[in-house]
């Protein structure tokens, strides 16, 4: 392969300009990710951990394999959604390394609001099983949970995606044969019961860990019976009389433990369809793309100097370099694993779009993962654009996308705008994995334009009512939707709403997709069905 040369010059004020915005931006993230990492109030998790109980960072640090590497999913949902509610939504979902095997994490943090299921809990847990379910990794789920967080009912009950859908995707899993774990570590009351209820295998601490339909207070209010609960949920009634669970252990750390052998005796981990090569590092520095990233979001950034950064080697086979130029095909690999390449490098033109469908037909062909790398306006638009069947080509590029069955993920390292958003792999077409760098956006257009489009309309308005307005009106009318469209496209609105996966650093970024690849490399090989191209 070619090693893609890189012409930046790092002593530039440019370089250094973009740099010292891009550090400004990582600094943020960081800052966040530490609000979201402390769990809930100091008073909360005082509490959770005079009950003997371990903190729940702690409990899935201690379930993973020493040093290995977690790969946390929507740790920003429901961000600035709940007064007093940290994001991450009450949960803890991610992909780590259990005995040698990769696993979906899914821990509740009773610190939060006593680890109750708000909405976005709701999408974040369905969201990990549907990523467990596709790459067939076994759901261990640590189970401390009060049940439906009552006054969101709109958002927890009755639609799909929703709490029923866990407990449906728990059902379609195992049928599918894939492992599912319940550790009860503390509440699991109400319609919750049923999480365990419906794994394979069910570890409980005894005095800790409580399950049933009905608490004491439910009990005693339906039926007059009176009950404690140990009698109506306890580990030792539910390990020895009911038979709902099958270890009890005495403590976090043993039922950690108990959990890691039970993972042990799954069977033999899944080789990769194909065997990776030795991975090497980039030829220049991934820090690098701090400063190559434009601080104005107005100029484009140069991805041709982004993904050497990115790459093995910095080693790029590209495909059809002098056709369709505003966008970048090729094939290289990242950390070993052979990628197919698709990155933007302007807008996206008929001939751009012809050539993401030819590459997307050989990546298919040949078993190739695809990341789209992705920083697009969004398709040309105008009277030569449209004469030349701007339409017809962008349907092409969708078709390929969409029916593409090779593993696929999504990067958004700058603006995703319009049909370019969708066409580049946007979440409506069901990524793999989509994470957005700091800098990533994304909207139906762009703030200025937005507000462009709604001024004209209301010029239109004014002029058939013989009315007129001043550049000031102008510039107070737009002012609201530009404010509007700014905070809609930031990465963090996204992430917050899970729209995305997470925000990542350019730095995390290869190590992100190597796992993810890894984790894709070793589910069975589906079979594309292309729908109709039309010529």
């Amino acid at each position: 392969m070619t090693i893609l040369k890189s012409t930046l010059n790092t002593g530039s004020e440019q370089f250094a300009a973009n740099k010292e915005s891009y550090q400004a931006a990582i600094d943020h993230l960081h800052e966040l990710r530490r609000a979201q990492r402390l769990g809930g109030l100091k008073k909360a998790r005082d509490r959770h951990v005079g009950k003997g109980k371990m903190l729940p960072r702690e409990r899935v640090e201690r379930l993973l394999d020493p040093g290995s590497p977690f790969l946390e999913l929507g740790e920003f949902a429901a961000l600035g959604k709940f007064d007093g509610v940290p994001p991450g939504a009450g949960i803890i979902t991610g992909i780590g390394m259990v005995e040698g095997r990769h696993c979906m994490i899914i821990a509740n943090d009773a610190t939060v609001k006593g680890g109750t299921y708000f909405g976005m809990t709701c999408k974040k847990h369905v969201r990990a099983q549907k990523i467990a379910w596709n790459n067939r990794l076994p759901v261990i789920t640590l189970v401390d949970s009060g049940g439906g967080f009552l006054p969101d009912i709109a958002n927890i009950f009755p639609d799909e995606g929703q709490f029923g859908s866990i407990f449906h995707q728990q059902v379609g899993m195992s049928g599918d044969g894939i492992p599912q774990i319940a550790v009860v570590m503390g509440a699991c009351t109400a319609g919750g019961a049923y999480i365990p209820a419906l794994c394979d295998e069910v570890v409980i601490v005894r005095g800790q860990g409580f399950m049933y339909l009905g608490g004491p207070e439910l009990t005693f209010a339906a039926t007059g019976e009176t009950a404690d609960a140990e009698s109506l949920g306890g580990g030792k009634m539910h390990s020895s009389v009911s038979g709902v669970t099958d270890h009890l252990a005495e403590n976090d750390a043993h039922a950690l433990a108990i959990t890691r052998e039970i993972v042990s005796h799954l069977g033999e981990v899944a080789k990769p369809r194909k065997t990776p090569m030795t991975p090497q590092p980039p030829a220049y520095p991934i820090e690098e793309i701090h400063g190559i990233v434009s601080s104005n979001t107005k100029l484009p950034t140069d991805n041709r100097e982004i993904i050497p950064r990115l790459l093995d080697g910095s080693e790029f086979h590209e495909f059809k370099p002098l056709y369709g130029d505003t966008v970048m095909t090729g094939w290289g690999r990242i950390n070993g694993h052979e990628v197919g390449i698709i990155a933007n490098n302007g807008v996206l033109f008929p001939e751009a779009a012809f050539k993401v469908t030819h590459f997307i037909s050989l990546c298919v062909q040949r078993d190739i993962p695809l990341v789209f790398l992705v920083d697009v306006t969004g398709f040309m638009v105008g009277k030569d654009a449209e004469q030349s069947g701007i339409a017809k080509a962008g349907a092409k590029m969708i078709t390929a996308m969409s029916s593409a069955r090779v593993p696929k993920f999504t990067i958004i390292t700058g603006g995703s705008y319009g049909a370019g958003y969708l066409a580049m792999l946007g979440r409506p077409f069901q990524p793999d994995a989509m994470f957005m760098w700091p800098t990533g956006r994304s909207a139906i257009m762009g703030p200025d334009q937005a507000a462009s489009v709604l001024w004209q309309v209301k010029t239109k308005i004014y002029e058939r009512e013989g009315k007129t307005w001043t550049d000031e009106d102008e510039k107070v009318f737009k002012a609201p939707t530009i404010k509007e469209y700014e905070d809609f496209q930031s990465a963090y609105n996204f992430a917050s709403n899970l729209w995305a996966d997470g925000v990542i650093t350019p730095g995390e970024t290869r190590d992100v997709l190597a796992l993810l690849l890894d984790v894709a490399s070793r589910r069975p090989k589906v079979e594309t069905n292309f729908g109709v191209f039309r010529f």
